[in-house]
């Protein structure tokens, strides 16, 4: 079960990026996750106020602060670098970031079984391997350092998000989104702009918002259930989402060594999750 719902997380994770790629060549990549991140912060906190009876402050709010400095800092990077770059090879190198979570839990005491480790190693090969057209240098290098600071972002805010969820995945969810709204919003103001939205456009980027916090929970769930380790993996392979889905809407080509890393892939998850 904890397999399926950090596989769920994936799913939301790549369908939210894809949207969001797709926004972010008509705003500013700040502006799409200001406003994605506001308006789901909205959505949270009604439920919150909800449960505000149950609210405790101990043991989260630190771990939920790194994660929405992390996490934000990872977005803005990642919609920059979908906006710039070929959507089937950024989405792949930001999900390498999956070493940092993965390193970290072995370091904080995790031991993943062998089959683990074997589907673990294929699946992150498969990633790398989609990532084929970028790093032989045949296009742009500014997508690649974006979506590679894209990944160290997401890494932490993975790690930083299983530990305060091992307290509370509500509060640290919303204690996220209240960092990364409060950074933003400051932004905005000194900026005096709020990146040209208009209101027929907040639909959908509440939509983009919601996706990334339903992906942001199932994964928390999975990892402060289990092992971040290995949640992390399966939660990171989001690229293959948004790869089809480029694939389908943008009609984006990919080679064969990407098609080769996507089964991989798909491949390492599966011996992960059974």
């Amino acid at each position: 079960m904890l397999s399926v719902l950090a596989l769920a997380s994936s799913v939301a994770w790549g369908t939210a990026d894809f949207f969001a790629g797709v926004a972010s060549r008509r705003r500013p990549a700040v502006a799409v996750v200001g406003w994605t991140q506001g308006l789901a912060l909205l959505v949270i906190s009604v439920l919150v106020a909800l449960r505000w009876d149950t609210v405790t402050w101990d043991g989260w709010p630190l771990w939920a602060l790194a994660a929405g400095l992390s996490g934000m800092t990872g977005l803005i990077c990642f919609y920059s670098a979908l906006s710039a770059g070929t959507m089937g090879v950024v989405a792949p190198i930001a999900a390498l970031g999956v070493v940092v979570p993965v390193a970290l839990g072995v370091a904080t005491g995790e031991a993943p079984s062998p089959w683990a480790w074997l589907g673990m190693l294929v699946a992150v090969v498969g990633v790398t391997l989609a990532s084929g057209p970028e790093l032989s240098g045949e296009v742009s290098a500014r997508p690649v350092v974006l979506a590679g600071c894209a990944a160290v972002g997401f890494g932490l805010a993975l790690f930083c998000l299983d530990r305060g969820a091992r307290v509370s995945t509500l509060l640290t969810l919303w204690g996220m989104r209240v960092t990364s709204v409060t950074i933003l919003v400051v932004v905005a103001l000194l900026l005096r702009s709020a990146g040209g939205v208009t209101a027929r456009e907040l639909p959908a980027l509440l939509a983009i918002g919601c996706g990334d916090l339903a992906a942001n929970a199932l994964f928390a769930v999975a990892s402060s259930r289990g092992q971040v380790s290995v949640a992390s993996v399966l939660g990171s392979l989001y690229p293959v989402v948004t790869t089809v889905l480029a694939r389908v809407v943008l009609h984006e080509r990919l080679r064969r060594v990407q098609q080769v890393g996507v089964v991989l892939a798909v491949g390492g998850a599966a011996v992960v999750a059974l």
